[in-house]
């Protein structure tokens, strides 16, 4: 099988879709969450906390609906672990996008849950729920 034969049967399947609602979910979630934690605290803690809170039920949904695993705390570190790299691009957009560049808060909360869905499923496909 070749490359482009292999990342499509990757990316082209049930599995990517499900995560795509679950992530839209979660996006809505951390939006939700940041843009409320935010009236309370600083910004960039209020998008950290949000993505923390959103995270925990993405790690629910996706076991239970998607890749239809029980709970596991070893799995939900896993889980964890594999949304760093989207956590640090995104986290580092907030900071560019909002206290850089002075853009609306919201608008960068929607931008940043959009960027890195790819490198996300590829990290929990691979990392966490492997066939």
């Amino acid at each position: 099988m070749n490359r482009i034969t292999k990342l499509k049967a990757l990316f082209f399947n049930k599995n990517f879709l499900a995560f795509l609602i679950i992530g839209v979910i979660n996006a809505v979630n951390g939006i939700v969450f940041a843009t409320v934690y935010a009236m309370f605290i600083n910004t960039n803690v209020a998008f950290i906390v949000g993505y923390i809170t959103s995270l925990s039920i993405s790690y629910v949904l996706n076991s239970s609906f998607n890749f239809k695993e029980r709970l596991q705390l070893s799995k939900y570190i896993k889980f964890c672990i594999s949304y760093v790299p989207n956590f640090v691009i995104q986290n580092l957009f907030v900071v560019v996008f909002f206290n850089i560049l002075q853009w609306p808060k919201l608008i960068v909360f929607v931008m940043a849950a959009i960027i890195g869905v790819p490198i996300t499923y590829l990290c929990i496909k691979l990392f966490v729920f492997f066939d």
